[in-house]
């Protein structure tokens, strides 16, 4: 009996600590000839325990709550024997209630990421310091960009702390030696993109994805019309974009398409007709995201 209770509690505590995301990490060295491939796997393996085991906020996720994300990396060169450039490909998607679909939340390429390992060297974060080698810098701050994302899409501007502590981390790494990160690259850094995310010209996007999610995907297994209504006005709601003329450098919003664009086609060309203006929506999202105008001439 008291083994039968030692081993229910354990799983129970492990339940309940369990950490927040549930990360695939891919590390592709294809590019790289004639290397000692066992440095790359160790990495692949340190950085998705890195990912998996750390424990990122605050709050306690259940084993169904935990997001579900990747992590590609993808070596184009070897500098040195500990020093690397790659391209980092990040995604995250979220379920949708009522249903087994799992809508995509944030696919970002990064492709200024140069970073320094030793095989088997303890992976050290704290977002507080830089670690002076821009590996779990990097991942960890894509991490917290993750976490804001999709808090976002449950709770309104609920992404706060965690593109904050995004911020905070993009900062400390702003003066490094290590591009990518510095607001002098333009809007497409590190530091460029979570300003703006937090920033007052993207208080309507953030506020779009709360609706879009929350009051539409969610409630589209009980009400497809009422779903659509509500996904199509989070939508016109960036309309202040097009005033703005201000679309064609806007990086997250521009992230928010890469994400979401197969997923608005399909949703507004079947089923049940919405009641909103068709004809304005795809007005709207050929202006603001015009490289997308084959997804948006499926919509009906």
């Amino acid at each position: 009996m008291r083994k039968y209770l030692f081993i229910l509690f354990t799983f129970i505590f492990s339940y309940a600590s369990s950490q927040e995301l549930l990360a695939e990490v891919k590390v592709d060295f294809s590019q790289i000839q004639g290397s000692n491939t066992t440095a790359y796997t160790a990495l692949e393996k340190s950085l998705k325990d890195f990912i998996n085991t750390t424990k990122w906020t605050d709050k306690t996720y259940k084993i169904q709550e935990k997001i579900e994300c990747n992590f590609t990396i993808i070596i184009r060169e070897k500098v040195s024997s500990n020093t690397y450039k790659a391209n980092l490909l990040v995604q995250s998607r979220r379920p949708v209630f009522g249903s087994n679909y799992y809508s995509p939340i944030l696919n970002v390429s990064d492709n200024d990421f140069t970073f320094e390992y030793t095989e088997y060297e303890q992976l050290i974060f704290n977002p507080r310091k830089f670690s002076d080698k821009n590996l779990t810098d990097v991942i960890g701050y894509y991490i917290y960009m993750v976490l804001g994302y999709d808090a976002d899409t449950f709770v309104r501007n609920g992404g706060d702390p965690y593109f904050q502590t995004a911020q905070q981390i993009s900062g400390l790494a702003n003066s490094s030696r290590f591009s990518g990160w510095s607001t002098m690259a333009g809007p497409r850094s590190r530091s460029g993109l979570v300003n703006d995310v937090l920033g007052p010209k993207n208080k309507a996007l953030r506020a779009a994805y709360y609706t879009y999610h929350r009051l539409g995907l969610d409630l589209m297994a009980k009400n497809e019309l009422n779903a659509k209504n509500a996904i199509g006005n989070a939508i016109l709601t960036l309309e202040s974009f097009q005033t703005s003329n201000n679309y064609s450098q806007n990086y997250p919003l521009d992230l928010f398409f890469q994400a979401k664009k197969s997923e608005i086609s399909q949703i507004f060309s079947g089923g049940l007709k919405p009641t909103i203006q068709i004809s304005k929506l795809k007005s709207l999202l050929n202006t603001i995201s015009p490289s997308n105008s084959n997804q948006w001439n499926t919509i009906q």
